[in-house]
């Protein structure tokens, strides 16, 4: 069992606590604020099931019908969950324009704030695990679940100091109009969410300080070819793909040209963890003189 899955059960295990809690909150007070608050934690629930599925998915290794593995299957986890952010912000959105037309007292506000306000902590606490842990094993579900979490903990923050202060003030216009704020920023966050996972799913270059590095690399431990061209780059999940053209004196042998490639291979692979690398060598008649120039 890898980290990642173990990671992905501890999200659905947390997100089922704090669902509770925020609907106990909302129980407690009617607030729509405090309803947007939980309405969203069914989202997380229901997104971490679905980084869940796809994390095992991805740790299955390539097959005959799919050689390159199945890496991309948390893309897929991220872009579902940002269509379900979306969904769930405009349910809050109808919640919001409703309550403005017929604000509501808050009933037993400050319970309903303490547990919502513990919802938040524990929630706090695992947003930090998914985003260091995600970086850490590159995992793209793992990561998108922890963005989400983060609005979900600034929502929190925020519906809990504009409900304390429609309780002292006795606005009752404040919680709908909190609940329309919360959903804007899920709507931020879900669009977030689906733009990184789109690029993932288009085979986006990596990024071009990790680009320039890969092309330092080719030509610090290229010794004895003469030149690397076509360099192309993407990411699948927490693999880097790297491809690209080695030029070599038309007389080495072939045995030499294999020793030069295998130098440069384990020098990206120290370099780009879980890197897949694949080299052409070319004679020098092949040359185009760009690209990277072997030193």
């Amino acid at each position: 069992m890898n980290s990642s899955f173990v990671i992905a059960v501890g999200s659905l295990v947390v997100g089922s606590v704090v669902l509770g809690l925020k609907f106990v909150a909302y129980g407690l007070t009617g607030s729509i604020a405090l309803y947007s608050d939980a309405l969203e934690s069914v989202v997380n629930v229901a997104t971490a099931l679905a980084a869940l599925i796809a994390v095992r998915l991805a740790a299955h290794p390539p097959d005959a019908n799919h050689p390159y593995g199945h890496h991309k299957a948390e893309y897929f986890s991220a872009v579902l969950e940002g269509v379900m952010i979306v969904v769930a912000a405009v349910l809050i959105l109808r919640e919001s324009y409703f309550g403005l037309l017929s604000p509501k007292p808050l009933d037993a506000p400050l319970p309903g704030l303490v547990v919502n306000g513990l919802a938040g902590v524990i929630n706090a606490a695992w947003c930090w695990v998914l985003l260091h842990q995600g970086r850490r094993l590159r995992s793209p579900a793992l990561v998108a679940d922890g963005r989400h979490l983060m609005s979900d903990v600034v929502s929190s923050g925020g519906v809990i100091v504009g409900l304390s202060l429609a309780a002292v003030t006795g606005w009752a216009i404040l919680d709908p109009v909190l609940a329309g704020l919360v959903a804007l920023n899920i709507l931020w966050s879900g669009w977030r969410v689906i733009r990184d996972s789109v690029g993932g799913l288009m085979d986006e270059a990596v990024p071009a300080t990790a680009l320039e590095r890969i092309r330092e690399v080719i030509s610090s431990h290229g010794g004895g070819a003469l030149e690397a061209h076509d360099l192309r780059s993407r990411r699948a999940g927490r693999m880097t793909f790297i491809e690209f053209h080695l030029v070599v004196p038309g007389e080495m042998s072939v045995s030499d040209a294999h020793d030069i490639c295998d130098r440069i291979e384990q020098a990206l692979k120290t370099e780009v963890e879980d890197a897949v690398i694949t080299i052409h060598v070319e004679p020098e008649g092949k040359a185009k003189h760009s690209g990277i120039v072997v030193v």
